[in-house]
């Protein structure tokens, strides 16, 4: 019996010859997300696992009572100015980490 790749080269050949080019890139550009899914999986366990752990530190420092909060940070927001603040900054930290993910794939 041929091998897998050479299987699904006559496939998408033959399904090339019989539906047209536009199922055939359509087919190809599946067998590449597929092919390429397992190193996507990689990367994005990676970094979540990378924000698991920022995120258990952040806790270490300022989830003790009395601890002092990591910088930027306050354990207790005081009033709508300040809650404002901590919403900005988490705003800021999603796109930053948003980006590293783009530079990364």
């Amino acid at each position: 019996m041929p091998a897998p790749q050479l299987l699904m080269q006559a496939t998408l050949a033959r399904l090339g010859a019989r539906l047209g080019s536009g199922l055939l890139d359509a087919a190809a550009n599946l067998a590449l997300v597929v092919q390429d899914a397992p190193e996507r999986l990689r990367q994005e366990l990676q970094l979540f696992w990378d924000e698991v752990e920022l995120e258990a530190d952040r806790l270490e420092r300022g989830g003790r009572g009395g601890g002092e909060a990591s910088p930027g940070h306050t354990p207790f927001a005081e009033g709508p100015a300040a809650v404002q603040d901590q919403i900005d900054a988490l705003r800021a930290q999603v796109a930053d980490l948003s980006r590293r993910v783009d530079r990364r794939l």
